[in-house]
């Protein structure tokens, strides 16, 4: 195996960047698996930290957050201490903190640890698709894109399935043991056949340390004014007013900073290059569209239905089936079919199935879920890897390190956005659907007393007292009113999200035609 860096990466041995591609694409995949792979399991951590509810939502998102944070920094960390070194440091930061969430005492520890491994996980991300665009060219770099692409979306649709069959059968300590030793698999053999740059850190000098500065309080509140603005009454809360001034001065300065710095920390400039520009709005569609339907889902089967974690993960598996199904029809598809065509295809196919999901009833298990889902997963496939060809595809070599980080921040960044606005809908619109139907809801109505009195019937055949049973029918009514308000919000919920996706179909009639070949040098 050759020790020294070759000119060209793309000239080393076939077997040596097959390898280094694939370890690094398994790195990718554990640091994207985590993001979701507790969102079935979220309820045994409650049980097993003594958390509640509000504060479980946070295991995912203060992962998501650190990812969000770090991820834009990537690209001049990879320059400062190279790809190779960056992801070993990664992935053993990573597998490290893995073990830490698996032993955490309590919610908050978790947190932290979550949040740890979010931010040193968050650069094995993009480096990946840096460096697929750097050792494989032309064909090859379709067949590099499309494994991210389906790696990409895949793990997240996936997550909660490993993860309900992990904690069922042993413990959601698990989820996170799991990493160990893939982690430290990656950590020992990258050093050995990643050899794409080398490192310079003379950069530690002039690093954009404004720049991070700025960027961190800007993505940092304004994810925590998202997360924390639907159970705090938005500005009612001094909190969320205070860190929406920072987050709205800091990300003013951050942009002005990004468009006059000589080396900014984030190439904004990149998004005047057409095809990057739309693509980095299709990750960032396409993230909506990923996290926050994995999001919804489980939260539906476990609020409304009452699966558990396992019958939760096998609800959600058809996701990642068809869209295993797809990798060949999509693989063979490229070589006839212009990419932008496939791509419309997967966005129409992505949005209908999140359209399928309106006539939502409070019956619905995998039966009914599995067209809508089979749609989303054949969607994904075919989406996901021409926007990652589209948008890294039309940049020259020179400006992908720092152009990946913003194009993997657009898609992370539509997830947190996504999902906070999913929370808020299923505050707002559950209290909207609870009034409406309560009006209709009243004692005097024949429908309503007749479930009244077989209630309260039942219930004192049981308990023997009139009067308890009469409030426990009564119970039972509101119980029943608000289901059906829980089941009307998530299908208002799922109707959004397609509407999204009319956004990313209309931006690819834009775009100009997607090229495996790499654009020249002096490419603007």
């Amino acid at each position: 195996m050759p020790t020294t860096l070759p000119l060209d990466p793309a000239s080393q041995p076939v077997r040596q960047r097959v390898l280094a591609f694939a370890l690094m694409c398994l790195g990718f995949f554990m640091a994207t698996l985590d993001i979701q792979i507790v969102a079935s399991s979220l309820k045994d951590i409650g049980g097993g930290l003594s958390a509640s509810q509000d504060e479980l939502s946070w295991v995912q998102t203060s992962y998501l957050i650190a990812e969000i944070l770090v991820i834009p920094m990537s690209g001049w960390l990879s320059k400062v201490f190279s790809t190779r070194w960056l992801f070993v440091a990664s992935a053993v930061g990573f597998t490290i903190t893995s073990m830490l969430c698996g032993m955490a005492w309590d919610i908050n520890s978790m947190i932290l640890f979550r949040g740890l491994q979010g931010a040193l996980g968050a650069a094995m991300i993009p480096t990946v698709f840096t460096t697929a665009f750097v050792l494989f060219p032309g064909k090859q770099r379709v067949i590099a894109s499309t494994t991210i692409g389906a790696l990409a979306s895949l793990a997240p649709a996936i997550g909660p399935v490993i993860g309900g069959w992990i904690t069922s059968q042993w413990s959601w300590h698990w989820l996170f043991y799991l990493n160990v030793v893939p982690g430290i698999a990656v950590a020992a053999l990258v050093p050995k056949f990643v050899h794409i740059d080398e490192p310079d850190l003379s950069l530690l000098k002039k690093g954009d340390y404004l720049g991070i500065v700025l960027m961190s309080g800007f993505l940092g509140c304004l994810e925590y004014v998202l997360e924390e603005g639907p159970r705090k009454n938005w500005f009612g809360d001094d909190a969320i007013i205070a860190c929406t001034w920072i987050s709205a001065i800091c990300g003013f300065l951050f942009f002005v900073h990004a468009f006059t710095a000589k080396e900014p920390i984030v190439d904004l400039k990149a998004l005047a290059v057409r095809n990057f520009g739309i693509g980095s709005l299709l990750s960032f569609v396409t993230g909506i569209g990923i996290f926050v339907s994995v999001f919804l889902t489980p939260v539906f089967l476990s609020r409304v239905r009452g699966f558990d974690s396992l019958e939760i993960g096998f609800a959600l598996l058809s996701v990642g089936c068809f869209q295993l199904l797809a990798l060949g029809a999509y693989a063979f598809a490229t070589k006839f079919i212009d990419m932008r065509v496939l791509l419309v295809f997967g966005l129409v196919c992505f949005g209908a199935g999140c359209y399928l999901y309106t006539p939502l009833t409070n019956q619905w298990g995998w039966h009914e879920l599995l067209l809508p889902q089979a749609l989303r997963g054949i969607g994904q496939q075919f989406a996901v890897p021409p926007i990652v060809t589209m948008a890294l595809g039309s940049l020259p070599q020179s400006r992908l390190k720092s152009a990946s980080g913003l194009f993997n921040l657009m898609r992370n960044l539509g997830g947190a956005i996504g999902i906070a606005v999913s929370s808020t809908m299923l505050n707002d619109r559950l209290n909207l659907h609870y009034l409406r139907l309560s009006e209709n809801v009243t004692v005097g109505r024949p429908e309503v007393e007749g479930l009244l009195a077989r209630s309260s019937g039942h219930l004192a055949s049981v308990a023997g007292d009139a009067l308890d049973a009469s409030q426990a029918g009564l119970a039972s009514l509101h119980a029943l009113v608000m289901r059906e308000a829980l089941v009307l919000t998530f299908a208002d919920c799922f109707y959004v999200l397609a509407l999204c996706f009319l956004v990313g179909i209309v931006s690819v009639v834009f775009s100009r035609p997607i090229a495996s070949a790499p654009p020249s040098s002096d490419a603007h």
